[in-house]
C-alpha cells in the first residue's frame, strides 16, 4: 500500500507502514457522551470512516477501537443539575450517539469499549506508573502523572513544560483534586471520591474509592485492545492538548510505545468560528436530520480534506445536495440501462450479497482516485475523479453505449463506497430517486431534453448560431447542462 499520511507528531507527511503484515490497528477518541451529538462529533467519526474503509479497500484487516467515555466530570454535572442518574444520563446519550452514527452511515467499529467497564485496566496503570516513578499518591485518594519524571513529555504538541501553568483541561480543575500535586502541571490519573458526588459514580481502589481521570481511560483500553503499540491515534483537533498529550505520557511512562502515528482532524465552523456550546451555534445531528438527507449531510461533512476546517452553512447544504443529487441521479440512471450497476453491493460497506451481484470492492479504481486518497486522503482529488467518471457515464448514456455506461457506473458506485455515499448501498437506496413516478418523470424529461438538443442540432447545422445558443441558455437556466462532443450533444443535469 501507498498511502501516506500527516503524522500530527512529525509534522510531516509520511509513509504508513503497519507494525503487523496485513493488518492496521486503529483508536479514535470516541464520544464523551454527555450530550447529544452535534456536527462537529460526527465530522471526526465520518473523516476517521474514511480511512477506515480506505484501508479495508486496499486489503487490510483493520481492528479500529472507538471508545465510549461514560464517567467524567461534565457527566456527573449536567447529569445531576438535570436530576437524572449520572449513568442513565451517559446511556441516553451514548444512544443518541449511536443513531447519529448509524444514520450517517459510519461503520461500526471493531470495539467499543466503555470507561466504566474497564476501572481495574485503569487502576492497574496507575498501580504501574506509580511503581515505575513516574506518579504518585497524596494520601488523600488522588493519584498524579509527575510530568517532569517523563523527559519527552511535550513532544507530541512541541511544547516546553517550563511554558505551561497546567496539563489539566479546564473543565477537569477543582480545588480538591488540585491540592495535592507536587507541581501544578501535573495531571490527575486517578480522582478521590467526593461527598457532593454519586457513591455510584466511585470505585474501590488502593487509594481509596475514587475514579479514574479522563485521560487514564483511553491509555488503559488502548493497550487492552490493541497492545503495547499500534499504528493511529486519531480524534479531534482540540484534543492534542492536553488530552492525547497526557495519554502518550501515561503509556510512554508504562513502557509502551503507543501510537506509530497521530491524526487528527480539524473542526466545524460556523460563521468563522469554532462550533462549540459555548458560542451558542451548536448543531445537533437529529435536528439538523429532520429537514436534510443523511446523504446530504454526509457529503457536507465528509467532502473537505479531513486536516481542512469545514465551514458549516446553508449554502454547504445546498452544495451538498446538488452534488448528491448529480451523483445518485447518474448512478440511478446507469442502473436502468445496465442490471449489473444496479446488483453490485460492497462488503466493506456492510451490504447484504445481491445475486448476480459484484463486490465493488474488487473493482479497479481509476488511477486518479488512489493516487489522491493515498495523498493524505486528499478527498478534492478524489472527487474530481468521480467527476470524470460521471462525466464519461453521461456520454456513453447520450450515444446509447451500454458498455460505458456499465464501466462508468460501477467505478462511479466504487468510487463512492469508499466514501461512504454509494447511492444504491443499503444504507442509501432509500434516499434516491426509484418509485414508479419518478422513473416516469425521468423518461419524460429525458425526452423533452433530447428533442431540443435535436432542435440545436438542426440549428448549428444551419448555422443558426443565435438560436443553437439560444436553446443551449434556455436549458442552462433550467439547471441542464449540455455538453458537446465528437458523437453529439448529452446533458446531464447542473
Amino acid at each position: 500500500m501507498q498511502l501516506h499520511i500527516y503524522d500530527s507528531a512529525r509534522k510531516a507527511v509520511v509513509p504508513f507502514v503497519p507494525q503487523h503484515d496485513g493488518e492496521a490497528r486503529i483508536y479514535l477518541c470516541g464520544a464523551t457522551v454527555q450530550g447529544s451529538p452535534h456536527i462537529g462529533h460526527v465530522r471526526s467519526a465520518i473523516a476517521f470512516d474514511v480511512l477506515i474503509r480506505w484501508l479495508r479497500r486496499a486489503g487490510l484487516r483493520v481492528t479500529y477501537v472507538r471508545n465510549v467515555t461514560d464517567i467524567d466530570d461534565k457527566i456527573l454535572t449536567k447529569s445531576a443539575e438535570a436530576g437524572w442518574p449520572w449513568w442513565a444520563w451517559a446511556q441516553r446519550f451514548e444512544r443518541e450517539f449511536a443513531e447519529a452514527y448509524r444514520a450517517l452511515g459510519v461503520l461500526p467499529a471493531t470495539y467499543e469499549p466503555h470507561a466504566t467497564a474497564h476501572i481495574p485496566d485503569q487502576i492497574a496503570l496507575a498501580q504501574r506508573l506509580i511503581e515505575a516513578g513516574h506518579a504518585y499518591a497524596d494520601g488523600a485518594g488522588n493519584v498524579y502523572f509527575d510530568v517532569r519524571s517523563l523527559p519527552d513529555y511535550g513532544s507530541l504538541t512541541r511544547q516546553r513544560l517550563d511554558d505551561m501553568r497546567t496539563t489539566e483541561d479546564a473543565a477537569q480543575i477543582d480545588d480538591a483534586t488540585e491540592a495535592g500535586k507536587r507541581d501544578p502541571r501535573d495531571f490527575a490519573l486517578w480522582k478521590a471520591a467526593k461527598p457532593s458526588e454519586p457513591d455510584t459514580a466511585a470505585w474501590d481502589s488502593p487509594w481509596g474509592r475514587g475514579r479514574p481521570g479522563w485521560h487514564l481511560e483511553c491509555s488503559a483500553m488502548a493497550q487492552r485492545y490493541l497492545g503495547d503499540s499500534f499504528d493511529i491515534h486519531g480524534g479531534g483537533i482540540d484534543l492534542r492538548f492536553p488530552h492525547h498529550e497526557n495519554e502518550q505520557a501515561q503509556s510512554h511512562g508504562a513502557g509502551w510505545g503507543f501510537a506509530a502515528h497521530w491524526m487528527h482532524n480539524a473542526w466545524v465552523t460556523i460563521k468563522g468560528e469554532k462550533m462549540s456550546k459555548s458560542l451558542g451555534n451548536s448543531l445537533v445531528v437529529s435536528e439538523i436530520l429532520r429537514t436534510t438527507p443523511a446523504p446530504v449531510l454526509r457529503y457536507a461533512l465528509g467532502t473537505a480534506h479531513y486536516r481542512s476546517t469545514v465551514e458549516y452553512s446553508p449554502d454547504s447544504l445546498e452544495l451538498a445536495d446538488a452534488t448528491w443529487e448529480r451523483l445518485s441521479s447518474f448512478v440511478t440512471r446507469a442502473a436502468r440501462v445496465c442490471p449489473e450497476v444496479e446488483a453490485a453491493y460492497s462488503v466493506i460497506g456492510g451490504d447484504r450479497e445481491r445475486e448476480g451481484g459484484t463486490d465493488l470492492g474488487t473493482l479497479d479504481l481509476p488511477e486518479a482516485f488512489t493516487a489522491a486518497l493515498n495523498d493524505d486522503l486528499n478527498i478534492a482529488g478524489a472527487i474530481a475523479a468521480i467527476h470524470e467518471a460521471v462525466k464519461a457515464g453521461h456520454a456513453a448514456l447520450g450515444r446509447d453505449d451500454a458498455e460505458g455506461v456499465r464501466a462508468a457506473g460501477l467505478s462511479v458506485r466504487a468510487m463512492l463506497d469508499v466514501l461512504g455515499l454509494d447511492p444504491l448501498s443499503d444504507q442509501w437506496r432509500g434516499f434516491v430517486a426509484g418509485s414508479g413516478a419518478d422513473e416516469a418523470m425521468e423518461a419524460a424529461l429525458d425526452a423533452l431534453v433530447r428533442a431540443q438538443l435535436e432542435e440545436r442540432a438542426e440549428a448549428r447545422t444551419s448555422k443558426d448560431w443565435a438560436r443553437a445558443d439560444a436553446i443551449r441558455d434556455r436549458l442552462s437556466g433550467a439547471g441542464i447542462v449540455v455538453e458537446d462532443g465528437k458523437d453529439g450533444a448529452t446533458w446531464h443535469l447542473a
